[in-house]
């Protein structure tokens, strides 16, 4: 049995019954579906726009050989022999140093680094 209570909301000699307890939330079988849907169009969504953020890239990928440094060597060496005629041999150790993300521009023999293949 279930307590009822009577509240007096204007009018003349009306009155209506409101249960004192709150009953728990349920949802229909219509509900969980519209539920379910929603959270699938979210998941859609944030998967389209995320996945194509991640997958566009401003640049092209750059062709390397991998070199083998040889005893004597250094990273100017290596850098005007594939510098391009008339290029500036500083941009093009930059560029390596860039590549194989080297701090600082000393090397040892044996090492090996990526370079840019060698238009021909």
């Amino acid at each position: 049995m279930s307590a009822v209570t009577w509240e007096h909301h204007g009018g003349a000699g009306r009155r209506r019954a409101t249960p004192t307890h709150a009953r728990p939330l349920h949802l229909t079988p219509r509900g969980r579906r519209v539920v379910t849907f929603l959270a699938v169009v979210v998941a859609l969504v944030a998967g389209l726009v995320g996945g194509r953020a991640m997958a566009s890239s401003p640049e092209q990928g750059v062709p390397v050989d991998v070199y083998t440094v040889g005893v004597g060597e250094t990273l100017w060496s290596i850098a005007s022999s594939r510098a391009a005629p008339g290029a500036d041999v500083r941009d093009v150790i930059d560029d390596l140093k860039s590549l194989n993300e080297l701090s600082s521009s000393s090397l040892a023999a044996g090492q090996q680094i990526l370079v840019p293949v060698a238009d021909d």
